[in-house]
């Protein structure tokens, strides 16, 4: 109760803020419809077995989405946004979760490919000159440096192996049942707040699914900095907290990326995992792609892998992409690339090749 008192009081102050400003009936408003279809031949070679697949989203994540906004009048604005994760290597839509939880818990999400849903982003939201308030499903903001901070985008055999062994549970990337305020840009700083709710009932067990992160951003020119913090309650007494910082600075010949995080799980060893990277662009419309990252569970598992790709882009729409990845384990880890298997303390390597046309 007290959270969501915290909510509405947020949502006031945004409205209050415009309508001191007078916003009257609605004025302009626009809808929007827009996608991506990725598609990829995915190659994984591991020391147990091999795997050749045609998949998608190797380099863009294949969506189809709705987004509108509508001017309120004295500064202030309404905006929805429903996007969803489509499989256009079979039809099949990405499935969501509904409580921030495991599979099997009290409210438990789907799981696996089913028909559409709009498990990327469906919120709706109030912008004011003291920022902006959303509602419903979105990304975290701790998952966010994940993505702005990884060469690769976290799409693809590429993606750093800090997201790929992170142990950050059900909402590392998305949170249900989400309320969050996004500040406006105050000299290049932007800040993040996020609660997400488990719906559980109150004499519940555990208030499993329920959370909260921060994230503060600072851009000035060529140089990005961020850092970001998150606590979700996993059961009765434990929590998972996750702590990341990270960088860029774009010399016009490269950007350099660089990325750290920490997922701390109650009665377990703190998972710990970076990032470090490239952009490189190439006359006349390429980008290469390189980064090395790696991760280490606290007990002596580690994976360390090492990607390079280029991107061709075609027009604004459409991109020619591949990547290789090359990923070897230690202390008992065992994970591999695109499907494939490797025995523990094995090797594997991946290769993605493929189109992405947005829309």
């Amino acid at each position: 109760m007290k959270r969501s008192l915290i909510a509405l009081a947020a949502l006031a102050v945004v409205g209050a803020a415009s309508a001191q400003n007078g916003f009257g009936a609605g004025a302009a408003s626009s809808v929007t419809l827009f996608g991506v279809v990725d598609a990829t031949v995915a190659i994984g070679n591991g020391d147990t077995s091999n795997k050749t697949q045609l998949t998608n989203s190797g380099y863009n994540s294949s969506r189809l989405g709705f987004k509108g906004v509508e001017d309120l009048g004295g500064g202030m604005k309404a905006k929805f946004w429903l996007e969803a994760g489509v499989n256009n290597d079979n039809g099949t839509g990405s499935a969501t979760n509904v409580s921030n939880q495991a599979a099997g818990g009290a409210l438990a999400g789907m799981n696996g490919s089913q028909g559409l849903t709009f498990n990327r982003t469906s919120y709706v939201s109030l912008i004011g000159s003291s920022g902006e308030i959303r509602l419903g499903r979105d990304y975290t903001p701790q998952f966010w440096s994940f993505t702005v901070y990884d060469p690769f985008g976290t799409n693809g055999v590429g993606t750093t192996q800090a997201l790929n062994s992170s142990a950050g549970g059900q909402t590392i990337v998305r949170a249900s049942n989400s309320v969050a305020y996004i500040s406006p840009n105050v000299s290049g700083f932007v800040f993040w707040g996020q609660m997400y709710f488990g719906e559980n009932a109150s004499n519940a067990a555990s208030q499993a699914g329920d959370g909260g992160a921060v994230r503060v951003q600072y851009d000035n020119g060529p140089l990005s900095l961020a850092v970001a913090y998150a606590k979700t309650t996993t059961g009765a007494g434990t929590d998972v907290q996750s702590t990341n910082f990270a960088g860029s600075y774009d010399m016009k010949v490269a950007q350099l990326i660089g990325f750290w995080n920490k997922d701390a799980n109650t009665g377990a060893k703190d998972v710990v995992g970076y990032t470090v990277g490239a952009l490189v662009p190439v006359a006349p419309a390429g980008t290469v792609r390189v980064s090395f990252s790696s991760s280490d569970n606290g007990a002596g598992a580690k994976t360390d892998k090492f990607s390079l790709g280029y991107v061709y882009d075609m027009s604004k729409r459409t991109a020619l992409y591949g990547t290789f990845a090359s990923l070897s384990n230690s202390g008992g880890a065992a994970q591999a690339l695109n499907g494939a298997a490797t025995p523990a303390n094995g090797s594997s390597t991946g290769f993605d090749l493929g189109v992405r046309h947005a829309f």
